[in-house]
């Protein structure tokens, strides 16, 4: 299977199958912000069928799933605020971050790729309404060739295969090796 992605189904076809992990997520993307999900197509704090997409991977980590977070900068105060909120992410969530990183990737299960452009923010994702939310593109698979490909590309990030010969270490703040 290799559906194309685009626009909302970002959050209804991609990101709400992170909910759904038995063993592992890893997840790479350039920005990262204090995106909320759930049954609304908003992004709407006060709203009561809405969470931070942190809760999702705070019950993924409370039933045993491995999830790596690479991502290229730090996140602003609202996701600090909402990760603070979730202590099992301080020691659960693996994260690590690479300003070289501009890919976004989601694997699910080493069975699933997400390989495209938005970013793990609302209007990248498609929470945002019609009106504010990115033109994102991307590929849903299972093609054992491109789900490989997708996992080995993070992985080598991951692994900081490419730290030794990197021209930004004077902007990695949280070398990797």
């Amino acid at each position: 299977m290799i559906k194309y992605i685009s626009d909302r189904e970002h959050y209804t076809d991609v990101l709400a199958r992170c909910a759904n992990v038995k063993h592992d997520l890893w997840i790479g993307t350039a920005d990262l912000k204090d995106l909320y999900v759930g049954a609304a197509a908003s992004l709407r704090r006060q709203r009561t069928d809405v969470e931070p997409f942190l809760a999702v991977l705070d019950r993924l980590l409370r039933h045993g799933v491995d999830i790596r977070l690479l991502h290229a900068k730090e996140p602003g105060e609202n996701f600090r605020e909402d990760f603070d909120r979730f202590p099992g992410l301080w020691d659960g969530l693996q994260r690590r971050l690479c300003p070289r990183v501009h890919f976004k990737l989601l694997v699910f299960d080493c069975s699933l790729a997400y390989i495209g452009s938005a970013n793990l923010t609302g209007a990248g994702m498609g929470m945002k309404g019609d009106g504010n939310r990115n033109f994102e593109a991307g590929i849903l698979t299972d093609e054992a060739a491109l789900v490989d490909a997708a996992a080995d590309h993070l992985d080598s990030v991951w692994q900081g295969r490419h730290c030794a010969k990197c021209r930004r270490k004077d902007f990695c703040g949280d070398r990797i090796k």
